[in-house]
C-alpha cells in the first residue's frame, strides 16, 4: 500500500465514515490539534522518570482515542471514544503528583529543565487542541468527555512539567509584574 494517494490534492480528506470533508473544517481542526500534541508529546519520551514516561506514553494512546472520536461523526457505541474513566485517571495521577509539590502560592514562568519546558509547551498545546473541540462542538455534536479529557490533561501536563522540574532540582520562577 502506497502511503499516498492524492485523495487529498483536492484540499478535502475522509472522515471515519468515509465522508469527505475540507481539511479546513473544524472537525479536522480539532483531531488535527489533538495529533499535534500528540506528536510533540512523544518528542518529550523519555524524560529521566519512568513514572513519567509511562504515564505520558498512556495518553499518547488516550490521544490516539481522542482523534479516533473527533474523526467519527457518527459513532456506534462500540467505537473507540474517551470516557469517563479516562478523566478519573487523569485526575488520580493529578492528585498523587499534586501531593509530591509544594503549594504553589503564585502563577509561575513555563521553564525548566529540557523535559519540564516541554511539558509546559504540550500543556498550552493542549489548551489549544480544548478550543478546537470546543469550536467543534458549537457546530456538531461530539463526545463531551473528550472536551473534559483535554482540559484536565493541561492541567496533568502541568502537574507533569511541575514534578519533572522539582525532580531535576530546577525551582519555579514567579512572573514579575
Amino acid at each position: 500500500m502506497s502511503i499516498y494517494t492524492g485523495r487529498g490534492d483536492d484540499g478535502e480528506t475522509d472522515l471515519r465514515d468515509m465522508t469527505r470533508v475540507s481539511k479546513a473544517s473544524p472537525r479536522i481542526e480539532a483531531y488535527g490539534t489533538v495529533d499535534e500534541l500528540n506528536a510533540l508529546i512523544g518528542t518529550i519520551r523519555p524524560t529521566n522518570h519512568d513514572d513519567i514516561n509511562e504515564r505520558l506514553s498512556a495518553v499518547q494512546n488516550h490521544l490516539h482515542v481522542v482523534q479516533a472520536d473527533f474523526a467519527n461523526p457518527d459513532p456506534d457505541e462500540d467505537d473507540p471514544a474517551i470516557r469517563a474513566e479516562h478523566i478519573e485517571t487523569m485526575e488520580d495521577w493529578i492528585d498523587e503528583y499534586d501531593a509530591e509539590l509544594e503549594p504553589l502560592t503564585s502563577f509561575i514562568l513555563p521553564t525548566g529543565s529540557d523535559h519540564g519546558a516541554a511539558l509546559h509547551h504540550a500543556r498550552t498545546v493542549c489548551r489549544r487542541a480544548e478550543r478546537r473541540a470546543v469550536a467543534l462542538a458549537a457546530e456538531e455534536q461530539i463526545n463531551e468527555d473528550a472536551v473534559q479529557y483535554l482540559n484536565r490533561l493541561s492541567d496533568g501536563l502541568f502537574t507533569f512539567a511541575r514534578v519533572v522540574n522539582a525532580r531535576d532540582g530546577e525551582p519555579e520562577e514567579a512572573p514579575e509584574y
